[in-house]
Formats: structure tokens, C-alpha cells, sequence
């Protein structure tokens, strides 16, 4: 007869589980910047630490339980009040806690110094993405979630990158620091990524800074740490790391593409151009909280297929995408999308789903409700 069944149980659970688990360590990862290295070395020093007085507080205690055991004849000593002992456990203690606090207070220093970077960059959390500035370089984006609807809604396989993947990365030149200027435009967030040992909370009104310097190319992936909202999971961060002859050429295409759009501003649109690129933009941009087919998510979400604000005057349209409804989950748009994708996303839904109104939101539109909010 079975006398413990719920450790039978547990051990047939984790039998069958234990298969399915990912990879892991018992030990943090080294990362790949000096920083984390140190860190690193850091976590080990006072590891150690912990393990020889573990040795020696557990080695004395079970030797005086051996050795001094009753069965054996021992008489427990009476004493009290003793000068040295309570010397001992008060400077032995002080000094194990100052060899802790020297490297720590090293290490610290180190993170916290962001002064001379050679590259800065305003990273700005938004329900649910990132938004990357490089100041004096006329280049900012939005990085979205990339991961594919099905595997989110279980209708394929999940990838290698399951939730961690992004239609725009950050890029960093290799060997050169850079400095993060972290905040929020809504709700607080965290920038975190664990190979560079930087995690910071982005929070709105506050600009918090951090640094990193990454000695090694190549694709490092991270996510906000911080509960920001339903979509909060789907905020992952990914940093390509190039040598500088392949940064400077991806900030050059940047600035042209920049350029390129603000050519597109002044272009004349047909409907069909704006439907098409409104079509991809709102599958990037708007579908976690309106869903594909314009249907939402309500009371927190409402469908826009059918919906009074898609079907009626287009200026209202445009403003409610422009300045947001406060109060409600709706974001303000204005500063999140360019000219062209505010009015190619409106279109779309003025368009998609039976909505039919054969009207168009242009560019110039937007730039002249931009132009009027400015004065």
C-alpha cells in the first residue's frame, strides 16, 4: 500500500515534466561587457564568501553535536558574559562585511560612471514597445514585437526566439560606450538586458542613465522587467551589435531612409497606396488591443470594425488617434508614428473590415494638425 501518495505523485510529475524543460545553470551568466564581467566576478567573491563561513559555522556546529553528544558522557559547561566571544562575533562579522563592501562599492562605481560616452541614446518606454532616439544623429524608431500572432495564439510552432524577437533591433558599434538616457511616456517600465548587465526603470517624468561598452558582435536579447499592462510579456528588447564599418553604414541607410520619409510627406497618395501601408502598420502597431479583424477586445478594447469613429468624420478619427482618449487604454499616436504611417493606419481602418468609406486621411493632413498643435 502507498502510504505517501503525494510524493509518488510529485515524483511522477517531475518524471514526465523534466522533459520538457529548457536549458538552464545554477549560476548567473558572465554576459558580455565589462561591466557584467565584473559583476560576475562580484556574485562569485561573495558566493565563496557565503560558502566558507557556511563550512565553518555548519563544520563547528556539527562537530560539537558529534563529539559532544550526551550518549558519550558530555556535561554541557555552564558559562556567561564572555568579553572575548562577544568581541569575536561582532569584529569578525565587520571585517567579513568590509571585504564584501569594497568590491561591491568598486563595482558600483564602475556602473554608475556614464560620463564621456561616445554614443547616446534616449530610450523611451510606450505600452507595449521601445522607442530609440540617437541624439545628434537625426535617427529615432519604434521596436515592435515581431514574434508571428500564431505561435502567440498557439496556432503553430513556437520559435527559437519565442517573444523575444523585434521588427527593429537597436544597433551599437562594438567597443564604443554608450550611454542610455531611459524614461516613459506612460507607465513604468524596465530596460533590461542581462548580457550587458543593465537594467534600469524607465519612469515618465524621470531620465535614469546607464552605460555599456559590448567587446563581441552579435545579437543580445532582453525584455521590459518591470509589470507595465496586459501586453507587458510582449515587450522584448533585442541589441545587433556591429563593428563600427557596419554601424556606420546602417546609421547612414537610417538617415536616408529619414529623409525618404519626409520626402513621403509631401507625396501625393492614392487610397490604394494608403491602405496597403496602413495595412502593415496596423498589423505592427494596433492589433494586440483591436485584434485582426477589427473586432477588439471589449469594454477595454473597442472594435473599430463598424465602430462610430471609424465610420464617421475622418477629423475626428484623426484627432482620437492623434491625441489619444484619456482616461483609457487608448495611446496617443501623434508622437509614436510618422505623418505618413498616422495617416496610411487611419485609412486602413476607415477602409478594412466593410467599413468602406472611400475617404482618405493624407500625410499633409497630419502635418497640418501637427503645424496647429505646435502654434
Amino acid at each position: 500500500m502507498m502510504r505517501h501518495p503525494q510524493v509518488w505523485m510529485g515524483l511522477l510529475l517531475w518524471s514526465v515534466f523534466s522533459q520538457a524543460q529548457a536549458a538552464w545553470t545554477v549560476n548567473m551568466a558572465p554576459g558580455a561587457t565589462e561591466i557584467s564581467h565584473a559583476v560576475f566576478d562580484l556574485h562569485m567573491t561573495i558566493f565563496w564568501i557565503c560558502v566558507v563561513i557556511g563550512v565553518i559555522v555548519f563544520g563547528a556546529m556539527f562537530w560539537s553535536m558529534i563529539v559532544h553528544r550526551r550518549s558519550t558522557g558530555q556535561i554541557a559547561a555552564r558559562f556567561h558574559e564572555s568579553t572575548t566571544v562577544e568581541i569575536l562575533w561582532t569584529v569578525v562579522p565587520l571585517l567579513i562585511l568590509v571585504a564584501m563592501a569594497v568590491p561591491a562599492t568598486a563595482t558600483l562605481i564602475k556602473m554608475y560612471d556614464a560620463s564621456e560616452p561616445d554614443v547616446d541614446i534616449q530610450v523611451t518606454g510606450y505600452q507595449w514597445k521601445w522607442h530609440y532616439k540617437y541624439l545628434g544623429q537625426d535617427v529615432e524608431f519604434f521596436s515592435n514585437l515581431a514574434t508571428p500572432a500564431e505561435q502567440i495564439h498557439n496556432k503553430s510552432a513556437k520559435g527559437e526566439h519565442y517573444l523575444l524577437e523585434v521588427d527593429q533591433p537597436l544597433v551599437l558599434p562594438i567597443g564604443a560606450k554608450v550611454r542610455f538616457l531611459v524614461t516613459s511616456a506612460d507607465v513604468i517600465h524596465s530596460w533590461w538586458v542581462p548580457a550587458f548587465a543593465v537594467k534600469r526603470d524607465a519612469i515618465p517624468g524621470f531620465v535614469n542613465e546607464a552605460w555599456t561598452r559590448v567587446d563581441k558582435p552579435g545579437l543580445y536579447r532582453g525584455q521590459c522587467a518591470e509589470l507595465c499592462g496586459k501586453d507587458h510579456g510582449f515587450m522584448p528588447i533585442v541589441v545587433d551589435v556591429k563593428t563600427q564599418a557596419d554601424y556606420d553604414t546602417w546609421l547612414g541607410e537610417r538617415k536616408a531612409e529619414a529623409l525618404k520619409l519626409k520626402e513621403l510627406t509631401s507625396k501625393e497618395w492614392t487610397l490604394e497606396e494608403l491602405v496597403a501601408r496602413g495595412d502593415k502598420v496596423y498589423h505592427t502597431t494596433c492589433v494586440a488591443c483591436h485584434q485582426a479583424e477589427g473586432q477588439g477586445l471589449p469594454p477595454m478594447f473597442p472594435a473599430l470594425k463598424g465602430s462610430k469613429i471609424a465610420t464617421g468624420p475622418k477629423e475626428g478619427h484623426l484627432n482620437l488617434v492623434f491625441h489619444g482618449k484619456p482616461g483609457t487604454a487608448m495611446a496617443a499616436f501623434g508622437k509614436q508614428l510618422s505623418e505618413v504611417d498616422l495617416a496610411a493606419v487611419i485609412t486602413y481602418e476607415r477602409n478594412a473590415w466593410g467599413n468602406n468609406k472611400g475617404d482618405m486621411v493624407t500625410p499633409k493632413d497630419v502635418l497640418a494638425l501637427k503645424q496647429a498643435e505646435s502654434k
